[in-house]
């Protein structure tokens, strides 16, 4: 009886959208199995986790009011007043720092198992935005509690983006809107993570899952040089959907479990009068770049050493954004140990700056 009234639902949406070109391709579309098959459900993970963040941040902004008098108060009364609100906030913090942890393992399997060659460029370089647009989220939202610790370390962080060369003084003064941090950086911080970056993320979003979709799934080049007998296929309707529905359902216990074991302080307000707090750190994510700058010397040769290590960085998330555009010449596999060898290095250097970041 029930599959009757889908059945007819089914028809009356195909004779007005045409949806029977979506439900054929879920239906046919299919996923390879093989050692590297875990790697297809990191995306799924970061998607679902984005998905959270969207919900416990439509429910804070019911009670949210940015400025510089009012943030702070009203995220205490988030997490002292309204039922559950210290739960939503807590979920939406550590959703935070999962999502952007995911998004760099995808990151990581895409780069080591070359998904990002023909013709999938165009799906590395919207992964690679949407992944910056996640640490543009970390970022932007970390200021909005108005805290002590929030406070200085966006001040230390727009201190750091006035030194990228020609245009740092006017990317600071339009991300602080003055020469200091003040109640008007809190209102630019907040217009960005809830109206630009939202924006940006969609848009990019829908590219990459369209892309996603219209390509399939990639097949590494171990898989492709099987026998087509000795390929193994999963649907990805219902078996592969499964599984990952029930990875968001250990996730999201995972989530809960944080939650309620380590809450997120709130902390004092920030005081601009008051001197910085020791141990002023940025999120885990933006630390290996901290560190480095840290550990450059003041100049070398006749170029400061903060301006040299913004310049890296720069030129350095460029190329990585261009990985699969750039041609290696290919002797004897040389393209895959080098390329390889790249990942590996950039693995820790990223691991072991940020290690050491926290030690000191």
């Amino acid at each position: 009886m029930f599959s009757k009234y889908i059945s007819k639902l089914e028809t009356w949406l195909d004779t007005r959208y045409d949806i029977n070109r979506v439900t054929s391709l879920i239906k046919h579309k299919k996923v390879p199995v093989h050692k590297f098959s875990l790697f297809y459900y990191l995306g799924g993970i970061t998607l679902f986790l984005f998905i959270v963040q969207v919900i416990t941040g439509i429910l804070l902004l019911m009670y949210y009011k940015p400025g510089e008098e009012s943030a702070y108060e009203s995220v205490r009364f988030i997490v002292t007043e309204v039922s559950f609100g210290w739960l939503i906030r807590n979920v939406h913090s550590w959703s935070a720092n999962l999502m952007v942890l995911f998004a760099f393992g995808h990151m990581f399997s895409v780069f080591f198992t070359k998904a990002y060659e023909r013709p999938r460029e165009l799906t590395w370089v919207t992964g690679m935005i949407l992944l910056l647009l996640a640490m543009g989220f970390g970022f932007s939202g970390y200021l909005l509690p108005w805290n002590e610790l929030a406070f200085f370390a966006t001040k230390v962080g727009t201190d750091i983006a006035s030194v990228v060369p020609f245009f740092g003084d006017t990317i600071k003064e339009v991300l602080r809107g003055g020469d200091d941090v003040t109640g008007a950086t809190l209102s630019r911080f907040y217009g960005i993570h809830v109206a630009i970056l939202p924006l940006f993320t969609t848009i990019f979003l829908v590219m990459h899952l369209f892309f996603v979709q219209k390509q399939g799934m990639h097949e590494p080049s171990s898989f492709k040089k099987l026998p087509e007998e000795k390929k193994r296929y999963t649907p990805f309707f219902p078996n592969f959907a499964l599984k990952d529905a029930l990875l968001w359902i250990i996730v999201f216990n995972i989530l809960i479990f944080l939650a309620l074991i380590f809450p997120w302080e709130l902390g004092l307000k920030a005081d601009p009068f008051a001197p910085a707090p020791p141990g002023i750190k940025p999120e885990w994510y933006f630390m290996f770049m901290f560190q480095t700058l840290k550990v450059i010397p003041a100049h070398v040769l006749f170029i400061e050493g903060e301006v040299l290590g913004v310049f890296a960085f720069g030129i350095a998330g460029l190329l990585w954004i261009l990985v699969p555009f750039i041609k290696v010449k290919e002797k004897s596999g040389a393209k895959i140990q080098l390329m390889t060898i790249i990942g590996i290095v950039v693995i820790v250097f990223i691991v072991s700056m940020t290690i050491i970041g926290y030690l000191e």
